[in-house]
């Protein structure tokens, strides 16, 4: 066989394959998975046939051979697992902070568009205290009206923004639901 003896190489297989076979199977208890690392095992030492060094224990070189071949394709199929896993996490997290995210931003677009659609005097009182996180007395002293005023005309812009948000905000609670 070391030589290229394809010949050898067929009776080896053929005598050996069977026997190796059942032994992978005991390792990794999967029937294709076995006969694939017994093959695998035959053509890496038909490939490294010169430097095939068995000191005239081929059947128990054999056996090592699968023995290691099984360990590795068992430690192999350990960290797809761990990293299946791992992905399947991460996907929910991102699809989680994803959905979140584009709540948000519709969420955003939804009080900006009712903010807009404020009466001018109502939304420019709105935008003077939330944006612009001005007192009602210092709104009263700019718009120069009174303090009566400023409270009447935000009471007035909170009352139409929160029906006007609310719907998309029950909406958004039956999603995450």
């Amino acid at each position: 066989m070391k030589s290229g003896n394809k010949q050898a190489f067929d009776e080896v297989f053929l005598k050996h394959f069977k026997s190796l076979h059942a032994y992978a199977f005991t390792i990794i208890k999967e029937k294709d998975d076995a006969e694939e690392i017994v093959q695998n095992v035959f053509v890496r030492i038909w490939t490294k046939r010169a430097q095939l060094k068995t000191d005239g224990f081929l059947k128990p070189f054999l056996y090592r051979s699968v023995h290691n071949e099984s360990l590795n394709y068992l430690k192999h199929q350990k960290v797809r697992s761990n990293f299946n896993v791992h992905y399947a996490d991460a996907v929910k997290n991102d699809t989680g902070n994803l959905n979140t995210e584009i709540m948000a931003t519709e969420l955003e677009k939804n009080i900006h568009s009712a903010i807009n659609e404020l009466p001018e005097k109502c939304r420019n009182v709105f935008q003077l205290s939330r944006f612009d996180q001005m007192k009602y007395q210092e709104i009263a002293d700019a718009l120069n009206i009174s303090i009566k005023t400023v409270e009447n005309q935000m009471g007035k812009a909170l009352k139409i923004l929160r029906l006007r948000v609310v719907d998309f905000l029950i909406l958004i609670f039956i999603l995450l639901k």
